[in-house]
């Protein structure tokens, strides 16, 4: 029965004809389509399309309006386009608000060029890049992604944990990879690690064979990869399995693929990782009702998608208006304590508790809980890698 809504969700957005008692509210969905992570971005917009056609099943917000869902494309990596898509998503389709974006270079132009100055909030999914909790963003950028540097943090404590005093680094020549890769080095050596070369790789390239010799030279029980599994990470793994430099790798969020899985699983055996991941009462309620409506709710960052784009929902029903300036605030307040917990099939019951006056706790797919400027507490799943599959160590 959900596919079938989600389905009409996403045809009736495009014909435009959501409209009852006013214009649809319009939510633009702006991911890398296209580029490095192009593999798990489908999952994470039909996720948010999701808990968009949820909520138009229970009728709407603000006495009626329905929701539009219009995606743009960020690219993943190339700012002007990222900001050329999310200025059309404003000006051209009239959003209300941006789920997105993804990668973390393209989510800070396009929050400081084009969100900002034209006063409408962001909640991305899956940027996580340090530096963003500084930006000048005025109240209006959020996440639902836990920042690196705690993820950081998280790596440091597993390698120590497994007795790893020394490694190599490699990361994405980015934002989100420079970011990370500061945050872990400093995390290892405080805690007693050594990182014998951290240095950076550009995606696209067809031979690694240079960068990856500079890592083996500088030595390393692990090669730690910051990178992305459709790119660079992906080629830095390669080319250090084809010459022997680094038979086991440590992986950050943006190396977690299935895809990565199948073409090099097999020849992985016993590297491990970690990603933002949530298990509980509201997670198992997501996975239900993504698998009824035909997508994988494993893959990257869709939980912490579809809770992105509920948020913004709730908070323009909270607020009464769809204006940023208005329900920005209100999304740190749905999204904790106190109020009704609010789970994944819920909308539509929190959408009534709202009409009324009341409060909610907004729990959705990753147990959220919005801490500081709008950041995510977050936990992550470590794994190890076996017969060519991910396996659960557990949940920090």
């Amino acid at each position: 029965m959900k596919k079938l809504l989600l389905a009409t969700a996403m045809t009736t957005a495009a014909t435009g004809a959501f409209a009852q008692d006013g214009d649809p509210v319009r939510i633009g969905v702006i991911l890398g389509f296209t580029g490095p992570i192009e593999s798990i971005t489908p999952n994470m917009g039909t996720a948010a399309e999701l808990a968009i056609s949820e909520i138009n099943e229970a009728g709407g917000i603000l006495d009626g309006r329905m929701l539009e869902a219009v995606r743009a494309d960020s690219t993943c990596i190339d700012a002007a386009a990222a900001q050329a898509a999310a200025e059309r998503l404003i000006t051209s389709d009239g959003v209300a608000g941006i789920m997105g974006a993804d990668c973390s270079g393209v989510t800070g132009a396009i929050l400081a060029n084009v969100a900002v100055p034209n006063g409408v909030a962001m909640i991305s999914p899956s940027a996580t890049s340090p530096g963003l909790s500084q930006a000048e963003d005025n109240g209006l950028f959020f996440r639902t992604a836990p920042s690196d540097a705690r993820q950081g943090e998280v790596m440091a404590n597993i390698l120590m944990e497994r007795e790893i005093e020394e490694v190599a680094v490699t990361y994405t020549n980015n934002d989100y990879g420079k970011g990370f890769a500061d945050a872990f080095t400093a995390a290892y050596e405080d805690a007693g690690g050594t990182v014998t070369l951290s240095a950076p790789h550009e995606d696209g390239k067809g031979d690694y064979s240079a960068e990856v010799g500079a890592l083996a030279s500088a030595g390393g029980d692990v090669l730690v990869v910051l990178g992305y599994a459709d790119q660079g990470g992906k080629g830095m793994i390669q080319s250090s399995l084809d010459s022997g430099a680094f038979d086991t790798f440590m992986m950050g969020d943006g190396m977690f693929s299935e895809a990565l899985l199948a073409d090099l699983g097999s020849d992985m055996e016993g590297s491990f990782g970690t990603v933002p991941w949530a298990e509980g009462e509201g997670t198992e309620a997501f996975n239900t009702a993504a698998e009824e409506a035909g997508f994988d709710p494993s893959t990257s960052y869709t939980r912490e998608s579809y809770d992105a784009a509920a948020l913004l929902a709730l908070a323009m029903e909270a607020a009464g208006s769809t204006s940023a300036s208005d329900y920005g605030p209100m999304i740190t307040e749905i999204a904790n304590e106190p109020g009704e917990q609010i789970l994944p099939g819920q909308l539509g019951r929190a959408i009534e508790i709202l009409a009324d006056g009341g409060e909610i706790d907004y729990v959705g797919a990753t147990n959220v809980e919005l801490i500081g400027p709008g950041e995510a507490a977050g936990t992550y799943r470590e794994y190890n890698i076996e017969d060519s599959a991910f396996t659960t160590v557990e949940i920090r």
